[in-house]
C-alpha cells in the first residue's frame, strides 16, 4: 500500500531545515498541494488545523513515503506525537484529504495541531514559507 505525507512548515524542502533530509532520504517528491485548513504560527514553525471554509487553504507538498519504517517514527519524533509522549500532544499525525495542484485529491498523512489557537497568529496566505 502506497501511503503519502502533505508538509506545510519546516519539512518543506525551501524551508532550509535539516529534518526535511528525512523526507529527501526516504519519500519521494510528487507534487505541490493545498490542504482545507487554517494555518498558525506556533513559536518559530507553524501549526494547521482543519478548516470548514473552502477557501482557507494551506499550501505545502506532497511526498509519497518509500520508506515509511524509517521516515515515520523519526517525524514522529520531530513533531512530538505518538504514543511515546504525554498527551496530549502538540500534534496529532492522521490522514487527510490533500489536493495537488494538478487538479487531483489524494488522502495523505498530516501534522494537525492539537491545542486552542486562542491567541495565536494566523498565517493567512496559507504559506509558512511567505510568513518566514
Amino acid at each position: 500500500m502506497v501511503e503519502h505525507i502533505f508538509v506545510y512548515g519546516t519539512l518543506r524542502r525551501d524551508a532550509g531545515h535539516v529534518m526535511h533530509g528525512i523526507l529527501a532520504e526516504n519519500a519521494s517528491f510528487v507534487g505541490n498541494a493545498v490542504y482545507q485548513g487554517r494555518l498558525y504560527m506556533i513559536e518559530t514553525y507553524p501549526g494547521v488545523v482543519p478548516a470548514n471554509d473552502p477557501q482557507c487553504l494551506v499550501h505545502g507538498e506532497v511526498y509519497r513515503l518509500d520508506e515509511i519504517d524509517a521516515a515515520l517514527p523519526t517525524l514522529d519524533e520531530y513533531e512530538q506525537c505518538g504514543e511515546l509522549f504525554p498527551h496530549p500532544t502538540e500534534y496529532q499525525r492522521k490522514k487527510q484529504i490533500v489536493h495537488l495542484k494538478d487538479g487531483g485529491s489524494i488522502d495523505a498523512w498530516v501534522y494537525l495541531y492539537n491545542r486552542p489557537t486562542i491567541g495565536l497568529n494566523e498565517i493567512t496566505s496559507g504559506d509558512f514559507l511567505s510568513a518566514m
